[in-house]
């Protein structure tokens, strides 16, 4: 079964040192309007509610029940997958050097892929494909431009999706634009197809790209629309022109869009389930009035979020849960400044350090003082019941010195990036679902080398993957570091066998 890895996220970091220039150009927000009733409406359907059917389990295969609320209760999650091996210490097995930059540049190296038998990593112009036991380079893929987005999923033959520039870029840096969607073969390291979607006499551009199924769906944010093709290369739908648009999908068990309807000033946002087949919706979730952002948390079950601060670039506020029909369940209050997830801007399918399972949803707290030392920070990842809204009792804690936040779910378990300060090793840990209770799966070298390294990847800023007593960190910008002797990565990879 192929895995689907969780990147990291395209925040700030939390106030700490970043390595690269990240320019983010961020709209004000509008007014928000009155939020009654949860900010939303029931569902509706083109036709009538009878057609309101619940969509199948997918992947999880578990058993429903009938929660009250105009949905099913989330099917059960299976067996976790991830083992402690014998000992968790692990060793560097990738250290991939940053190329030579030049001056005042910022080149993309977006998106990377961990599956059973390979890792593979944006380069320059280049996806290059690596043995995740002993980071030897397998194969190289030359791609048209550098690289805008990666599925997060794989089709279960190892194909990968990928968004690239449709030309390199010129010895000035000149960017070039996200026009050429490609499917790739990460076992065999070849490129399938690459295919271009032309609308209003121009070549759409697109920002994110995601899988369900057979079906490879590319969201251009607000843009262009969105578009679809079959894992062959033969196209399912194209952007569509009128008043409303498909801003982004979020894909794996189901497939989910975020719409928009409207004119110019008076846009409304829908969640819609697809059919992958064909792109019809199964269901139709409106936002309420004011609201101009969506993120899609979870496709299975459907959890999605929206920003309704003044201004914010970090994580969502606001989360709703919906039925397998597409009626509210509930929704959950994110005090803004409280809690420390990133959601990336302009696309729907881009949320970190946040998950869904166990029919919760975890986030982490900030970090706040801890006890004793005026210096000591540390945090926790706590939990909200998607069913009534409210937190729960669970509650795992960073420690002295401390954060940890979570990467995905493993079955009914929390996989989860921990960290303890300076000189100590970092740590992925599994949490169990039912109790919390931590068990280690992999820990880092302490040394000073390894550990300056890995600050220097900003691990929640960036990619972070872990599977199988693996864990890679991959930058998504490359820019020229602050002296000559600071050592820049594009990738840090780690095994524990």
């Amino acid at each position: 079964m192929p895995m689907q890895p969780q990147p990291g996220g395209s925040g700030s970091g939390g106030g700490k040192k970043i390595s690269g220039q990240m320019a983010i150009v961020i709209a004000a927000v509008v007014a928000i309007a009155l939020i009654v009733g949860g900010g939303v409406f029931y569902a509706s359907t083109k036709d009538d509610d009878s057609k309101n059917t619940a969509q199948g389990d997918g992947k999880s295969g578990g058993k429903k029940g009938k929660d009250g609320k105009g949905g099913d209760v989330p099917a059960d999650q299976g067996p976790a997958k991830e083992k402690a091996p014998a000992d968790p210490t692990a060793k560097v097995v990738m250290q991939l050097p940053q190329p030579a930059i030049p001056k005042d540049q910022i080149w993309q190296a977006t998106g990377s892929v961990l599956t059973d038998d390979i890792y593979a990593k944006s380069g320059i112009n280049e996806l290059n494909g690596y043995d995740p036991d002993t980071g030897k380079e397998k194969w190289s893929i030359p791609l048209s431009g550098q690289t805008c987005a990666i599925s997060r999923e794989t089709t279960k033959d190892g194909i990968a999706a990928i968004i690239t520039e449709e030309d390199k870029r010129n010895k000035k840096g000149d960017y070039e634009q996200c026009t050429n969607v490609s499917a790739v073969d990460l076992k065999s390291g070849k490129k399938l197809w690459t295919e271009t979607v032309e609308t209003n006499g121009m070549k759409a551009t697109f920002k994110e790209v995601t899988i369900s199924g057979t079906t490879i769906a590319a969201g251009a944010g607000t843009s262009n629309g969105g578009a679809a093709w079959d894992v062959s290369g033969k196209s399912l739908w194209k952007p569509k022109i009128g008043k409303c648009q498909d801003i982004g999908y979020a894909g794996g068990d189901q497939l989910v869009a975020v719409r928009k309807c409207g004119t110019y000033g008076d846009e409304k946002l829908k969640i819609q389930l697809l059919d992958p087949k064909t792109g019809n919706d199964k269901w139709t979730y409106p936002l309420a009035d004011g609201i101009d952002n969506a993120k899609i948390i979870s496709t299975n079950p459907v959890v999605f979020g929206q920003d309704t601060t003044e201004i914010t670039a970090s994580g969502v506020t606001d989360v709703f849960s919906l039925g397998s029909n597409g009626k509210l369940r509930a929704k959950i209050s994110l005090e803004e400044g409280k809690y420390d997830h990133d959601c990336g801007v302009n696309v729907v399918h881009d949320c970190t350090s946040i998950t869904v399972g166990n029919d919760r949803l975890y986030v982490p707290t900030r970090q706040h003082d801890g006890s004793g030392d005026s210096y000591n920070r540390t945090n926790e990842i706590v939990s909200f019941s998607l069913a009534t809204g409210k937190s729960t009792s669970d509650r795992a804690v960073a420690g002295d010195n401390g954060e940890i936040f979570p990467l995905r779910m493993d079955g009914g378990n929390v996989i989860a990036y921990k960290a303890h300060g300076y000189q100590k090793g970092a740590q992925i840990v599994s949490l169990d679902g039912k109790t919390m209770k931590e068990t280690k799966l992999l820990e880092t070298p302490s040394s000073e080398a390894v550990t300056d390294a890995i600050s220097g990847m900003v691990p929640k800023s960036n990619e972070l993957l872990y599977a199988d007593g693996r864990m890679f960190m991959g930058k998504k910008l490359l820019s020229k570091p602050y002296s000559k002797d600071e050592k820049e990565y594009v990738v840090l990879g780690f095994v524990a066998k």
